[in-house]
């Protein structure tokens, strides 16, 4: 009876300490469309938040802790993830990395900041993310009254005099781009000729092509998504038109290219100058390649958001998300995609939309932004 009771507190033991190495692991989350239209862009964050455990963990992880990741799936739908951050607010996470559809990443801030939860979006673009004043939120990329202004300006330089028309997908992200590109297009002095809408999800922009041939449209603004854009430019193109197809930051991916296959070129996207040609990228980049990523489109920047809050837990000494926060947004950090500073809503202080040209090849790269 001894040799088992002194068996049981053995096993007792082992098993507390098991349960303690377990605990001394510090739960981080990353959130976005692992499935659906846009999981291109959930790869890109997944990726991202991976390699950046991986590395902090190799150095020590953070205050003497190891990282554990966890992956949500929103699928960029609102309800869905209003759930994915009621899960992550009730596992007391302190910190994610999310989301991407800023349709996603607004209803989902409410939750974490009921709950506690610091978040930093990677590439929600929309204003109202940060324009509400909840405690909890930041971004890496910029704002979509930003980008808008820079492809509003490029259209009105490059395409004076020539017919435009301006489309939308309805989301927060699509409209909101949309409504800003347009209103720097009209404070230039340039009225677009169509203004219209469709619904995310649409495969057949047969109707909308008509209109385009119709009015004769030399360049078409869309606020939306890659594959609806993919779609729409693939249609315009089968029916004889050459009309120029110019969109936002969610063309930053090279399913664009699957999608439209050669002609896709001549296309134009507005995004932040390439991350991966940074010098502070240089030896991360390669360790994605080594693995076979293309570290394109939001991977840096997620893995960026990662490098921000564990420094910041690293100079507060602490995970508490409000003190984290209030740190972030006093100090300056050292990232991958270069030093950031935050202002007092959660927006960047760097403005750096630029425009891009996808080429028949499947590539896409900056253009001198007067014109190429």
């Amino acid at each position: 009876m001894r040799l088992l009771k002194l068996i049981g507190l053995a096993f007792g033991a082992s098993l507390t300490l098991t349960t303690a190495g377990l605990a001394q692991d510090t739960k981080v989350a990353v959130a976005g469309p692992m499935t659906g239209g846009e999981s291109a862009f959930g790869r890109q964050m997944k990726n991202g938040a991976e390699q950046a455990v991986a590395d902090l963990n190799a150095a020590g992880g953070v205050l003497g802790k190891k990282l554990s990741l966890n992956v949500e799936d929103d699928a960029c739908d609102p309800k869905q993830a209003r759930s994915v951050a009621e899960k992550i607010a009730s596992a007391r996470i302190p910190f994610v990395a999310g989301h991407y559809c800023s349709s996603s990443s607004i209803p989902a801030s409410e939750a974490y900041a009921d709950g506690n939860v610091l978040q930093i979006t990677p590439a929600s673009t929309n204003p109202l993310f940060t324009d509400r004043k909840l405690w909890n939120v930041a971004r890496m990329c910029g704002r979509d009254d930003q980008q808008g202004l820079v492809a509003g300006e490029y259209i009105a330089k490059n395409y004076k005099g020539k017919n435009i028309a301006i489309l939308n997908d309805k989301t927060t992200y699509g409209k909101g781009l949309a409504d800003e590109t347009k209103k720097t297009l009209n404070k230039a002095g340039v009225t677009e000729k169509l203004f219209e809408s469709y619904n995310k999800g649409d495969k057949d922009f047969n109707a909308i092509v008509s209109r385009l041939k119709r009015d004769n449209i030399d360049l078409v603004f869309v606020g939306g998504y890659h594959q609806e854009s993919g779609l729409l430019l693939r249609q315009m193109r089968d029916q004889g038109l050459q009309t120029v197809l110019m969109a936002g930051d969610a063309l930053a991916d090279k399913e664009f290219a699957s999608i439209t296959g050669p002609a896709g070129e001549g296309t134009l996207f507005t995004f932040g100058p390439d991350p991966r040609n940074k010098a502070t990228a240089k030896g991360i980049v390669e360790r994605f390649k080594a693995k076979g990523i293309d570290p394109e489109g939001y991977t840096l920047y997620t893995y960026a958001a990662l490098q921000v809050w564990s420094q910041a837990v690293a100079k507060v000494g602490t995970t508490d998300p409000k003190k984290v926060m209030d740190t972030i947004k006093a100090g300056a950090w050292d990232t991958v995609i270069g030093k950031m500073e935050f202002d007092s809503k959660g927006d960047i202080k760097q403005l750096d939309y630029v425009v891009y040209k996808w080429d028949a090849k499947g590539n896409y790269s900056e253009i001198n932004p007067k014109g190429s």
